[in-house]
């Protein structure tokens, strides 16, 4: 997170006494990223956060791998995979690699009587259709369509939906999810070039501290184990806060697009960055002024990346039979490019409405058996000529 915020009570000093109005002490708790190397936040809870009544059987939900080595142009349905009424239960891997695992989701139900949290990455939740909020100890974050919301590792949430009409776009990434270094000063502030900037960054509101006991069921995973934890005390009964480390979200709908007198390469759409992949976004933007310009992409050839979009909105200048959620996967070691057709007629256009996200990993992505469930067959014979 680029800066630091501090939220309820909290003592003057760290790893001071904070006292209760009872004498008692508040438990202090360190979560930290990296060892203790890397950004981290003090947590003052009502309860030590240890008391574990109950610990249930593990169970394994790892991806199942159907095609770990490919080199085919593939597209994926996302609208597809079916919705489920469990939050865990409707998160369906689909493409996966040693860095990140890219879910989609279509969840119902409210997260009501249990809680999440994933030890082993770092989530990053595209909103593609519905309205909610995300519950953590640090406070509430509203969310809709087109929010980013990214919870570190180690974040206990809940999601709590407005209806049951829901489909998300998940990044599990296992290493922390950055904020572009391209876009930060020495002192950790956004840049004046950058396509976003610290007002657009919406941070956990309104906390509540929830003194409870009883039990409390969450949910942990950690290598593809999910661990079923009952706590003799609530996870969100935070006193208060501060530090660098947080959920927090941004819009797409915020991203404000680099435009230039030629096509501008995909570096300039780049939103978020983990180890060995970058995220960026595609917004409604004005398209190349050079008299003879050619506003759709040149073919290019993936030489050290796949490359994934996932389609959220609008028409694609490049792509013919797009539908919202399609996912489309062009492998390095092949190359990609306008569908036949679609450069001329993007001759003289001046704006898109399109809408997508991006992901472009540096190792090869492998396809899992919720992926071959949604995939068109044909996909790679779209580039011939009609």
């Amino acid at each position: 997170m680029p800066y630091y915020h501090q939220a309820g009570k909290i003592p003057p000093k760290r790893h001071t006494q904070f006292r209760k109005p009872d004498g008692s002490l508040f438990a202090e708790e360190l979560v930290s990223t990296e060892g203790f190397s890397s950004v981290y936040s003090l947590v003052y809870h009502t309860h030590p956060p240890t008391l574990v009544k109950k610990l249930g059987e593990a169970y394994d939900i790892s991806p199942k791998i159907a095609r770990a080595r490919h080199l085919k142009h593939t597209s994926l349905k996302g609208f597809n995979i079916k919705p489920e009424k469990d939050y865990m239960d409707s998160r369906k891997p689909v493409l996966v690699n040693e860095d990140l695992q890219i879910i989609l989701a279509a969840p119902e139900n409210s997260m009501e009587d249990y809680f999440f949290k994933n030890s082993q990455a770092d989530e990053l939740i595209f909103v593609h259709r519905g309205t909610g909020k995300l519950k953590t100890g640090y406070g509430d974050i509203s969310f809709g369509y087109g929010d980013y919301l990214v919870i570190p590792r180690g974040t206990i949430y809940q999601m709590h939906f407005d209806t049951a009409d829901n489909r998300l776009f998940i990044i599990e990434s296992f290493s922390p999810l950055h904020i572009p270094g391209k876009y930060l000063n020495k002192a950790g502030q956004l840049m004046e070039h950058a396509p976003y900037c610290e007002r657009d960054i919406r941070i956990p509101e309104n906390l509540t501290t929830n003194d409870q006991t009883g039990d409390f069921k969450i949910l942990i995973k950690k290598q593809g184990l999910i661990y079923p934890y009952i706590y003799g005390t609530h996870p969100f009964d935070y006193i208060g806060w501060d530090g660098c480390h947080y959920p927090w979200a941004f819009s797409i709908h915020d991203f404000e697009p680099i435009t230039g007198r030629l096509h501008q390469p995909p570096p300039v759409h780049q939103t978020f960055e983990g180890h060995n992949f970058v995220v960026c976004s595609f917004v409604p933007r004005k398209y190349d002024y050079h008299p003879l310009s050619i506003p759709a992409p040149y073919n290019h050839s993936n030489v050290d990346s796949d490359e994934v979009l996932y389609y959220v909105d609008g028409d694609f200048m490049s792509r013919k039979s797009v539908e919202k959620g399609q996912i489309t996967l062009h492998p390095g070691g092949i190359p990609h490019g306008p569908h036949p057709g679609t450069v001329e007629k993007s001759i003289g256009k001046e704006s898109t409405e399109e809408l997508a996200v991006m992901i472009d990993p540096f190792r090869p992505l492998q396809l899992t058996e919720y992926a071959i469930d949604i995939e068109d067959p044909d996909y790679y014979k779209s580039w011939q000529s009609e």
